[in-house]
């Protein structure tokens, strides 16, 4: 067996990626060590679908970096109603839109909104050090109160952002696990955000961790397109992302404005 799989020409690829390759075999199964290996992966996605976020160590965190927060639930009363109900996830609930609407709060450019979404873990480790990479690059833009959503699909931020008058709306937002990540922040950009907006009005910049898109480019990338969607007064299939142009190194010219979509879909 041990022949086998150092005689296996995938061993030398398995240094590129997380994906289960060149696994061996032990008969017509794989070896006890990555079957226990998977094994572990799904019950780590399983814990970051139903792990509750903690959001009071999450406002914390965030006021000892200085933000101001908001904290609001969506209409979705608890786990099991979250995951069987995601209609309901994508409104607020009745105290939390209350809430909002009675602030008097100066209309901003932006408002982050964190969501636990499909994974709590992601939205605990990964939104903080992207906030903090992508906010001292908006230098000239008005930033409204970062919000805490649980219980919370990627639409429950048009009605946040609707409510507090922000221009753009974005989303921090647990994405759904793999059994290599679960802890994957997705990222959602709305422009004049309602209810009732499409998946078709939003970009998506997604797989921000360190060990996918790590802060400092998934950072680049959120202020290339807030620039661009504040420009055009847009975001969706209208806004580009050729954010990649503008890295060390790159070539071309970027282009804005056309036809191609950056939206990856939304949880």
């Amino acid at each position: 067996m041990s022949d086998f799989l150092e005689k296996n020409p995938w061993n030398a690829l398995r240094q590129f990626t997380n994906a289960r390759i060149a696994l061996g075999r032990a008969g017509s199964s794989v070896p006890t060590e990555p079957l226990l290996a998977f094994n572990l992966s799904h019950a780590q996605a399983r814990d970051a679908v139903h792990h509750p976020l903690d959001a009071d160590a999450l406002h914390e965190q965030l006021r000892a970096q200085g933000f101001t927060t908001l904290d609001v639930h969506s209409a979705a009363p608890d786990r099991e109603h979250y995951l069987r109900r995601p209609d309901l996830g994508r409104r607020l609930s009745d105290e939390s839109r209350a809430m909002l609407a009675q602030l008097s709060a100066a209309p901003s450019d932006v408002v982050f909104v964190i969501g636990d979404g499909l994974s709590a873990f992601a939205a605990s480790k990964q939104a903080i050090p992207l906030l903090q990479a992508v906010c001292p690059t908006l230098t000239d833009w008005s930033i409204g109160p970062v919000v805490v959503a649980r219980q919370a699909r990627v639409a429950l931020g048009d009605e946040i952002g609707e409510l507090l008058g922000a221009k753009i709306v974005v989303m921090l937002i647990g994405e759904r696990p793999g059994l290599s990540s679960p802890d994957s922040l997705g990222i959602y950009l709305t422009y004049a955000p309602k209810v009732g907006c499409s998946d078709a009005q939003r970009n998506c910049i997604s797989n921000v961790r360190p060990e996918g898109l790590d802060y400092p480019l998934a950072a680049h990338k959120l202020h290339y397109l807030l620039t661009h969607a504040r420009r055009l007064g847009l975001t969706g299939v209208g806004l580009k992302d050729d954010s990649d142009a503008l890295l060390p190194g790159a070539s071309g010219t970027p282009a804005v404005g056309d036809d191609s979509n950056s939206n990856n879909g939304a949880a």
